[in-house]
């Protein structure tokens, strides 16, 4: 995979020196809402690494990548067996460029999410201040408003404003509590007894501290609390843009919020929301940041949360498509008329020897050295060097002190699990897990159910096809709903959903709702009782629909000459008015450029999947590529 593009560094610029000297300050199914949206990579760690401390997407050198994916997983591994179209399938290479892959948010209104505007909005006139009422006025000397006045603005070596209450009754301390908070705010007060007589005390609300973050006491009253802006990025994922921009305007990443997490190896456009930052400072930043661009900047007064979008939209190049065209176009009405197996994609899984879910089994098992084993052990497979040393240290000594020592970087998962081992001990693995983020760790519990629901849905397919029949399950306003065989003659499959295993779902009564237990069992787990020791491990399941069927779908067969050029016209690339792609007519490359949507919680990769009818793992698509470009 020797392509210069995706070698390159990505993410920001050193400098942007305007930015560097400013401070900071009722029940109802789980129909699941899963907020890696679309076809995303599983992100565990704020550095761009994987749950073994691998490039998410696996971006190494083509040759120590290529050889690190001999160890890789395959579709086969994780459950993903079968297709539900019988057109005859043809190859092709997905995600050759970056570019080829390209993603907007669909926002809960309904609408695609694009970045077409760079411009700051006009500041709204500020809505002019209540005049005071005169008994408020009244109630203050100028003595008095002077010193808060000089309180308000840090210039007084005081902390605080004692002023005595001459005629102490309840209404008259009111009033003074009131007429210090209207006209001068980012005033607190507190009632104060000294040496018999009653003092109203006047101090900053959030004291010093208010000096290292002055923004938020002197942001307008009638401008949203929230910056929302559109964030393009390429080749970068969610959480590794968030720490870029967090980083630049020295906040912590907590105070963005955003609806779902998008792919790294992809161009993305999603709408992301920042708790008072005005967007004139976030516009600053496309002079200092490489591949993410900000813009359509508005205010408004709630952040976003996760699972509030509609889905995504996909462009998506297929290179070197070896189908014809009337191969092509019974592959793509096939997925338009009856869509794909809703399956977890690979990204779900990891890219190396130990896959995420072993991990997962091991925590429910609550087998906690074997979890330790999985994930510090040496493996097959290429590796960094660093951390090749750091598990050969581990083997060797089991020191975790030692270990950790041969790590450069202690924010990947092997670190964080050796800083927790070095703190607490090898007796209290569960307290040394727990130094990893919860994100992080229930990714390895839900890798397992992802797995287990792969696996249970190829054996419905198997066993049923694409019919409903009695003993699925569909959802009935907030519950889940056994068919009846009459009702299954009246049901589609679309409609039909299976369970991810947990305590508070049912399952299927026909022979596959029984193949749970079996499966859970030769685990070692009981399906009945999937409460976990430590709260955070037990597993409540949802619900998955079987069946996805695309929206708006529509696709075209182009040829190309030079493979190194962009086949999408991006967002950015407008902006900048660059001309779009030409295609060649005679080029020697074909390719399938497709668009469709998809709601959230569903994978790209698994809709084309069913079109090409390959296996998109790693490991297959690295042997493509290596084929392709030798």
């Amino acid at each position: 995979m020797a392509e210069p593009e995706h070698l390159s560094q990505v993410g920001e610029k050193r400098g942007c020196p305007e930015e560097e000297g400013k401070d900071t300050p009722s029940k109802k199914p789980k129909v699941e809402k899963d907020h890696k949206n679309g076809d995303p990579p599983v992100k565990v760690d704020e550095e761009e690494e994987g749950p073994d401390g691998e490039a998410v997407d696996g971006e190494e050198e083509g040759e120590t990548f290529a050889d690190m994916m001999k160890h890789g997983l395959t579709e086969l591994d994780v459950g993903i067996l079968r297709y539900i179209s019988d057109h005859e399938g043809f190859s092709g290479i997905l995600k050759e460029r970056y570019s080829d892959f390209v993603v907007h948010e669909i926002n809960k209104q309904g609408k695609i999410v694009h970045l077409d505007d760079l411009s700051v909005p006009p500041e709204a006139e500020e809505a002019p201040e209540p005049e005071p009422k005169p008994e408020d006025c009244d109630v203050l000397t100028e003595e008095q408003k002077k010193k808060l006045g000089e309180l308000q603005l840090f210039k007084n070596k005081e902390d605080e404003v004692p002023i005595e209450v001459v005629e102490d009754t309840k209404e008259k301390r009111t009033l003074l509590h009131k007429a210090i908070k209207s006209q001068f705010p980012g005033i607190e007060t507190k009632t104060e007894e000294k040496e018999g007589r009653k003092f109203i005390v006047a101090y900053h609300a959030a004291g010093k501290k208010a000096l290292a973050a002055p923004r938020k006491h002197f942001w307008p009253k009638n401008r949203g609390s929230f910056c929302h802006f559109v964030l393009y990025k390429e080749n970068k994922d969610t959480m590794d843009a968030i720490n870029v921009l967090s980083k630049f305007l020295r906040l912590r990443p907590n105070m963005f919020s955003y609806m779902g997490t998008k792919d790294k190896r992809a161009v993305t456009v999603q709408e992301i929301a920042v708790l008072k930052i005005t967007a004139e400072r976030l516009s600053h930043l496309n002079k200092c940041l490489m591949n993410l661009k900000l813009g359509n900047f508005c205010y408004k007064n709630h952040p976003l949360k996760l699972g509030e979008l509609q889905g995504n939209h996909f462009t998506i190049v297929i290179r070197n498509i070896s189908g014809t065209d009337e191969q092509v176009e019974q592959a793509m009405t096939s997925i338009k008329a009856t869509g794909f197996i809703n399956y977890y994609g690979m990204q779900r899984f990891g890219t190396t020897a130990v896959p995420t879910q072993q991990v997962g089994k091991a925590i429910l098992r609550n087998d906690w050295k074997e979890v330790v084993d999985l994930i510090l052990k040496p493996r097959p497979g290429a590796e960094k060097e660093f951390l090749v040393r750091c598990r050969e240290e581990w083997a060797k000594s089991q020191d975790p002190e030692a270990a950790l020592k041969k790590l450069p970087n202690k924010r990947c998962v092997e670190g964080q699990l050796l800083r927790g081992l070095s703190m607490y001990g090898k007796k209290n693995i569960v307290t040394a897990f727990g130094m990893l983020p919860r994100n992080n760790r229930l990714m390895y519990v839900h890798s397992y159910q992802s797995v287990v629901w792969n696996t249970m849905v190829s054996r419905r397919i198997d066993a049923f096809g694409l019919k409903a029949v009695e003993g699925d399950l569909v959802i009935k306003g907030t519950t889940a709903h056994v068919l009846s065989a009459e009702e299954a003659e009246t049901t589609s499959i679309h409609d039909t959903v299976m369970p991810l295993p947990g305590f508070d779902v049912i399952y299927p009564t026909h022979h596959v709702g029984k193949g749970y237990r079996e499966l859970l069992t030769a685990d070692g787990l009981d399906i009945d009782n999937m409460r976990h020791k430590v709260k955070d491990y037990s597993l409540a399941g949802a619900y998955r629909r079987v069946i996805i069927r695309p929206t708006d779908v529509s696709w075209e067969v182009i040829q190309y000459d030079d493979p190194r050029i962009s086949l999408v016209h991006s967002d950015f690339e407008k902006l900048e008015n660059k001309p779009a792609p030409v295609y060649n007519k005679e080029g020697k490359h074909r390719a399938l450029r497709m668009e469709f949507s998809l709601p959230p919680s569903t994978y790209a990769t698994m809709a084309i999947r069913e079109v090409l009818k390959v296996d998109t793992s790693i490991k297959k698509q690295t042997q493509l590529n290596t084929t392709w470009f030798n």
